[in-house]
């Protein structure tokens, strides 16, 4: 007996694909030494731990491909996950190495491709997060409000000229200025820069942190919330004041 599929074109519509832009970290890798890899991501992650924690990454392998390097991307997959990575997806491949990460369920993204990316694990690289680049410095502005699940890098000072939104991460190896209510995540220093700061016109953030020492909002004073504020590092700890 057959069944027969009967449609009802009077259904209401319960999903939707739309296109849409959003920040991922990509690591770019030159050298093929999987001890050195993890090394140097243990370092890098150990600066700003919160930020990197589950995060989804994109894994270029141009440059080492350029190099006639090679790197098993079982092996890598097996350590960006160890370090609480979530890779999703692998750009700059052999087809050798595209097949491998489609075993994996690894999608390919093209080196054009037009997800915005951050790429906080090449400190030499510029920013395509979107932002504004000011001088050789690679100073960042955003000129308008970072949305709940977006993240933004800068590799120099991150300015953000509105509000930063619940669910969202703003990080920046100097200082961090929010000219709006600061909510969400932010750390400045990521590269272990003790002179960073970081100001906003409204303290309602989720974590501070500047060269990975950190504040989440349950320690967090009442007379420093909902106000205009400097954030700086003291031997070691944070110090929250009016700004003036």
């Amino acid at each position: 007996m057959s069944t027969t599929v009967t449609k009802n074109p009077s259904s209401p519509a319960i999903l939707e694909f739309k296109s849409s832009t959003f920040s991922v970290p990509v690591l770019v890798l030159s050298g093929s030494d999987v001890d050195l890899i993890q090394e140097q991501l243990e370092r890098k992650i150990s600066l700003a731990p919160e930020f990197f924690k589950n995060s989804p990454v994109v894994f270029d392998l141009q440059l080492l491909n350029k190099q006639g390097l090679c790197l098993d991307v079982a092996t890598l997959v097996d350590i960006l996950i160890k370090f609480k990575l979530l890779p999703i997806g692998i750009r700059g491949g052999t087809s050798g190495q595209v097949e491998i990460a489609n075993s994996l369920h690894i999608p390919v993204y093209s080196i054009h491709n037009n997800l915005s990316q951050t790429e906080p694990f090449q400190q030499h690289n510029k920013i395509q997060t979107l932002p504004e680049q000011t001088g050789a410095t690679l100073n960042t502005l955003i000129n308008h409000p970072v949305r709940s699940g977006q993240r933004i890098y800068s590799a120099g000072d991150l300015t953000v000229a509105a509000q930063v939104s619940a669910g969202a991460e703003i990080l920046a190896e100097g200082n961090i200025h929010v000219y709006g209510a600061l909510r969400g995540r932010a750390l400045a220093g990521v590269q272990g820069d003790i002179n960073a700061r970081i100001f906003c016109f409204d303290l309602q953030a989720d974590l501070i942190s500047i060269a990975g020492n950190y504040k989440i909002s349950e320690d967090l004073d009442d007379n420093v919330r909902n106000k205009p504020v400097q954030i700086y590092l003291r031997e070691n700890s944070l110090i929250i004041k009016d700004l003036v």
